[in-house]
């Protein structure tokens, strides 16, 4: 993945010259995984109650974070999720109006969210044993890209057919 294109699947114009030039670019065999989407998520009882319906209700309502790294350019946070809502939908408060708790761990995120204290967005693929059980459930149809994930290797290694059967078994359970 280029470093500074971060959705790209081949180099982009930076990356493309220098490795023509380099006598030392080494091909390499990437076997894709998955990729993942950030979803607000909440606790069940949020929308069966009526108490969010809208990204307006959202201004009654606390929103978790967790920590993104600094290094991270585009970080799936809320405020990403509120500039593309307000593309979107008339009625969005404004992020800096709303209540917030942050946590440094996602997992202290998810289960204060589970627990009621809030909405948060997370990976669908983090949340997805408790999206599938009903403890969390996708608050809104709006969801921002996430993160693409692969397995690279050098095709001459000397263990490369354990290492596509382990990035096989990986896909089949992703």
């Amino acid at each position: 993945m280029c470093r500074w294109k971060s959705s790209a699947r081949t180099p982009c114009s930076i990356c493309t010259p220098a490795m023509a030039m380099s006598p030392f670019v080494m091909r390499l065999a990437e076997y894709d995984l998955f990729s993942d989407t950030f979803w607000p998520v909440c606790n069940p009882r949020l929308l069966s109650t009526g108490r969010l319906k809208r990204p307006v209700d959202l201004a009654n309502h606390v929103l978790i974070h967790s920590y993104w790294s600094p290094a991270d350019r585009e970080p799936p946070t809320w405020q990403r999720w509120f500039a593309v809502a307000q593309r979107r939908w008339r009625e969005v408060p404004q992020f800096k109006d709303m209540q917030h708790l942050s946590f440094r761990e996602e997992l202290h995120a998810i289960e204060a969210v589970i627990a009621g204290q809030g909405v948060g967005i997370f990976s669908d693929v983090l949340v997805a044993n408790e999206l599938a059980a009903g403890t969390l459930v996708k608050a809104f149809k709006l969801s921002l890209s996430g993160y693409s994930f692969h397995v690279v290797s050098r095709p001459s290694h000397p263990r490369a057919k354990t290492i596509r059967t382990f990035s096989e078994w990986l896909q089949s359970n992703a």
